[in-house]
């Protein structure tokens, strides 16, 4: 014979009210992720501006609505590291990290900062525990951060692996490209150089750093006449331009 089960009535209640307070919680804790959010969104906005002030106001309020949350985590550090304050935006950085620890966004940010700070091996760690990240999608931001601090190190055959990985996955990211002719000129790769200047040109029209590397490339062929060309380009465009005082100087 079947035994049915007769469970108290306080037990269905005490489940129902389980079940109200749980919602009750993820509204709370939904509402306060959503005005960190704002708070955070307003925070960034003001530090673009230079506030300074208005900017710690909106992510200290960020922070108290969510203390555990990567994001407001991220911001707090690069307003950190923004004002100068190097010990507090590594600890806020390794907070967020502790956090979320597969976050690519993170580890891409720790990464800049520590590329920042001299710091050029962790810093590199850093992009590719990023680009390694599954749902990151920011790979060529990351490979290009990756080629920057290999750059700034003196490893310019990393740098090339680097930027070359960031051109692959979006081939007209303009900071690679000219990064990428700049290494190629330097190693004497003048065709690569010159395919790279004509296509970033052709995508984007001539800039001051474009200029300044198409002088310097026809200089370093013997190309006198397109020296000519691209200087003259370079003066009506860009005459207040850090590249043209270069070119006047022959720094270049």
């Amino acid at each position: 014979m079947i035994r049915w089960m007769n469970y108290p009535l306080f037990s269905c209640l005490l489940l129902a009210g389980c079940a109200t307070v749980t919602v009750e919680d993820s509204a709370e804790q939904f509402n306060a992720i959503d005005a960190a959010e704002a708070r955070m969104t307003l925070g960034l906005n003001y530090l673009k501006v230079g506030q300074w002030q208005r900017a710690s106001e909106n992510l200290e309020q960020a922070l108290a609505y969510a203390p555990d949350y990567y994001r407001v985590q991220n911001a707090m550090a690069y307003y950190y590291q923004k004002v100068g304050e190097i010990d507090a935006a590594e600890k806020m950085y390794k907070k967020a990290l502790k956090d979320a620890p597969k976050n690519g966004d993170v580890l891409n940010n720790y990464g800049a900062f520590l590329c920042s700070e001299g710091r050029y091996d962790e810093a590199i760690s850093a992009f590719v525990k990023a680009i390694n990240q599954p749902y990151y999608y920011l790979i060529s931001a990351s490979y290009e951060n990756a080629g920057l601090c290999s750059s700034k190190q003196g490893n310019d055959a990393q740098a090339i692996d680097y930027f070359e990985k960031a051109l692959s996955h979006d081939p007209y990211r303009p900071k690679s490209m000219l990064q990428l002719a700049r290494l190629e000129l330097d190693a004497n790769n003048y065709k690569d150089a010159r395919v790279l200047l004509f296509k970033f040109n052709k995508r984007y029209g001539h800039t001051a750093n474009s200029l300044l590397l198409l002088i310097q490339l026809e200089n370093q062929t013997g190309r006198l006449t397109l020296v000519t060309k691209y200087a003259n380009l370079l003066k009506e465009q860009f005459p207040d331009s850090q590249q043209y005082q270069n070119y006047l100087a022959n720094e270049y």
